[in-house]
């Protein structure tokens, strides 16, 4: 006869069986790979996993594109002190008992054909990349090697080791002199203006290629100009609470003619969720014909998150002016090269396949974010 402790430990087992029917039947994968985890989005879709029970293993090579300390602060809030880190070296998190981090740049090809061969993913989200549509006027060979060349060890690691579905990140600048609005995934995006919108067009095409050759499912994810606490330093909104708390004056660019479609943090990691949650799968009524671009007889899809409600420029910055309280001096300045007037995301077939559309009101957006900042930097 089994002991009171055998009992306790029988029903542990049983629980944790129970559970992993419940998340396969979810579709919440036992092992994930995030890419770009000490990255803005990477940072909160890891909690976000980690919160809903799945193992994650995030990578980041913490590059100094910008200001290392808000990396390494993201990296503290899962519980990885900067000080364990080490390149190659997995570091276990304090906070969650699932989640490990590891320093590599995604260019190491050996390292990242260990990683996959050793961890045995389920599913990966690729959000790694060398961001910036300006930056990449500077420095455009980062850009191809990290986007790139970084891109295709994470697809040979998908394609040899079964992962399930890969996820990853592309961009709205995909869309560039296209100047039908609302963008949608059926547009035609043969015309980059910047090479970052170049090597997100190419993940897109590599991505395909790898789904028909080996019927690996894989989803790209135009993300829509992502804000919020914990933002990158070189976005719009970072660089004019900066600029106005600071008295400083901020640079308009376009003399104000522009527009985004600025979208919330939660709602961009809402939908990624969403989306790695149902794998790609062949369009049965996809014809090479009339080929559309946001689908495919593979297993191959493409989606806008955005928050398909544009904002003005000028009204961006006057509601930034009313929570800070502050009128900002404006330097009104011509267009930037690589930059387009404005955005607006077609989210119609995310609406369709997965009953998801992001909601976050600007003026919350923009107050949660300031908040954050205050506190983070103490001003």
């Amino acid at each position: 006869m089994l002991n009171s402790g055998h009992s306790a430990s029988l029903d542990k087992i049983d629980q944790f069986i129970l559970d992993v029917f419940a998340n396969m039947k979810r579709g919440i994968y036992l092992k994930v790979l995030v890419t770009g985890t000490a990255g803005f989005i990477g940072f909160y879709l890891a909690k976000r996993l980690l919160d809903r029970g799945d193992t994650v293993v995030g990578i980041d090579n913490i590059n100094d594109y910008y200001d290392m300390n808000i990396k390494y602060g993201r990296l503290n809030e899962t519980g990885v002190n900067k000080d364990d880190i080490s390149y190659g070296k997995p570091v276990q998190s304090s906070l969650y008992p699932e989640y490990r981090f590891i320093q590599i740049v995604l260019e190491d090809r050996e390292l990242m054909e260990e990683l996959f061969v050793v961890e045995k993913f389920d599913a990966v989200v690729n959000l790694a990349a060398q961001a910036g549509v300006r930056y990449s006027l500077k420095n455009p060979h980062a850009y191809v090697t990290s986007n790139m060349t970084g891109f295709m060890n994470i697809l040979e690691g998908c394609r040899h080791n079964e992962v399930k579905h890969l996820v990853y990140a592309s961009s709205s600048s995909v869309y560039g002199l296209n100047e039908s609005q609302p963008f949608a995934t059926t547009d035609n995006i043969d015309h980059p203006i910047s090479l970052y919108a170049a090597s997100k067009k190419a993940n897109e095409l590599m991505a395909h290629s790898y789904s028909y050759l080996y019927n690996m499912p894989t989803t790209g994810l135009r993300f829509f100009t992502v804000y919020g606490p914990w933002g990158r330093p070189d976005m719009a909104l970072f660089l004019f609470t900066k600029a106005i708390l600071n008295n400083e004056p901020i640079d308009v660019f376009n003399n104000g003619n522009l527009s985004r479609d600025f979208t919330y943090i939660d709602d961009i990691v809402e939908g990624i969720v969403k989306v790695l949650d149902s794998p790609a799968k062949s369009n049965p009524n996809w014809s090479g014909e009339n080929p559309s671009p946001g689908s495919s007889s593979a297993p191959y899809k493409v989606y806008n998150i955005g928050n398909s409600n544009p904002v003005r420029l000028m009204d961006f910055i006057e509601a930034i002016e009313a929570k800070i309280g502050k009128i900002a001096e404006k330097n009104m300045m011509p267009m930037q090269a690589g930059d387009v007037p404005s955005t607006h995301a077609d989210v119609s077939d995310l609406e369709r396949d997965l009953d998801y559309k992001p909601t976050t009101k600007i003026k919350d957006g923009i107050s949660s974010f300031i908040d954050w900042y205050r506190s983070f930097y103490n001003v």
